[in-house]
């Protein structure tokens, strides 16, 4: 009977260090800091126990081989004369012996295998941080009662990597793929809202995203020439009830500086004709280049007490105005964009509607690509057009792309206001 008792300690020694094993290992270290934030004290003992694993790994393997020695020793001696006993009811030939032998070995490690190994690793898989924090301060101890051993086979292990260059510490950098992943994970197993995973996921683009994406651009600036009449004043401040106006000499870009249209409107109010005169006009322009990512921009913003900035190219010529709102909107989305100011909207299951600015990597989210070709070289709907066609498209023309088919329905000029996009051939999806 002490045998049995025996063996039934030795399993469930083999199930602790085994369940501590793959706990500690893995812990998600993301989940653990918070818990330490928290205050838990043992979530903080796992991480530093993460952070240098030799110790820990080096114990775990003496302690389970030493236990798995041991079972096989006592084991045999504690089952087969029981085994033998119920064999000689059935049979009492030559081989009783090796038949109660192999019967109480293949048991042995039958409940090894199930209740020292199995179990308590799908135990611990499950519910990783929950067992580490429960199991570390006795894992610390039976370290520290088999330094000498631990030290030894540690050391040998270390000098091992070493000969062969390989880390002895695992190096832990949480990527964007990464978090990307947990994102993609989340919102699969509902736990993540589609509007929280949109919303992490925009703030990603921020830095593959420049300024061009989300600008008013050049030609949909409304400004005042500083010779412009009171009446043509009047009349863009009613049609386009903006707080801030540009205020150039001749054109955009011999730019003076900016006017309040409150200050305009008061003069207005008082009976007295809209002019600009230099007491309204603010001369402090802020410029950004068009090559900031929306990322930086957001900085530049930071630092700055301007409402907007006047965008330029290298060549120091005005390509658009952006705002704060702009920027916002740049990876907020839908959370603040009016129905009036959809830029793709939906015909039907199989086609879109698409403004030319439309930003590309919008329209990769709704039409589920992945990247259009040579992303880099463009930002626009209306620019990967251009790029793909090498000229500047005419009303009709169109080009497929991974089943889509993209077609120019609206030009202006030299500008591309409205594309049709459809799917090809919808039935065979």
């Amino acid at each position: 009977m002490g045998d049995l008792i025996g063996i039934a300690l030795l399993i469930l020694m083999s199930a602790l260090f085994a369940m501590s094993e793959i706990s500690i290992a893995a812990s998600r270290k993301i989940k653990l800091r918070v818990m330490a934030d928290e205050g838990n004290v043992q979530a903080l003992a796992v991480l530093k126990l993460q952070e240098q694993p030799g110790a820990f790994f080096a114990m775990i393997q003496i302690t389970l081989n030493a236990i798995a020695i041991l079972g096989g020793i006592v084991g045999e001696q504690a089952l087969s004369p029981y085994v033998q006993e119920i064999l000689q009811l059935f049979y009492q030939g030559p081989l009783l012996g090796q038949i109660s032998f192999l019967l109480s070995f293949l048991i042995i490690t039958s409940l090894f295998i199930l209740f020292a190994d199995l179990l308590p690793k799908r135990l611990a898989m499950i519910l990783p941080e929950a067992v580490a924090v429960r199991v570390v301060t006795i894992m610390r101890w039976v370290t520290f009662a088999l330094t000498p051993l631990v030290l030894f086979f540690n050391g040998l292990t270390n000098i091992v990597l070493r000969v062969f260059k390989v880390p002895s510490e695992r190096e832990d950098i949480v990527t964007t793929e990464d978090i990307v992943a947990m994102m993609d994970a989340g919102a699969e197993y509902g736990s993540l809202q589609q509007q929280e995973y949109d919303l992490i996921g925009n703030v990603f683009d921020l830095e593959a995203r420049f300024l061009s994406s989300v600008m008013s651009p050049r030609e949909q600036v409304v400004y005042f020439d500083i010779d412009e009449s009171s009446d043509d004043i009047a009349n863009k401040i009613i049609e386009h009830p903006h707080n801030h106006f540009l205020v150039c000499k001749g054109n955009l870009d011999k730019l003076i500086g900016t006017v309040e249209s409150k200050d305009i409107l008061r003069q207005v109010l008082k009976g007295e004709a809209a002019n600009i005169n230099d007491d309204m006009l603010d001369k402090d322009i802020f410029y950004l280049p068009e090559t900031l990512s929306l990322s930086e921009a957001l900085n530049a913003f930071k630092t700055a007490v301007h409402p907007f900035a006047v965008v330029v190219n290298e060549y120091a010529l005005v390509v658009g105005v952006v705002t704060v709102k702009d920027l916002m909107k740049g990876f907020m989305g839908d959370l603040i964009t009016h129905q009036s100011e959809e830029l793709i909207i939906e015909r039907d299951a199989n086609s879109w509607l698409v403004d030319g600015l439309t930003p590309i990597v919008e329209l990769a989210k709704v039409l589920e690509i992945d990247e259009f070709p040579d992303q880099n070289h463009y930002e626009t709907v209306a620019g990967y057009l251009i790029y793909t066609m090498k000229h500047i498209p005419k009303r009709a023309e169109f080009i497929l792309f991974s089943g889509f088919k993209f077609e120019v329905v609206d030009v202006e000029g030299i500008r591309i206001e409205q594309l049709l996009v459809s799917r090809v051939n919808p039935d065979s999806e």
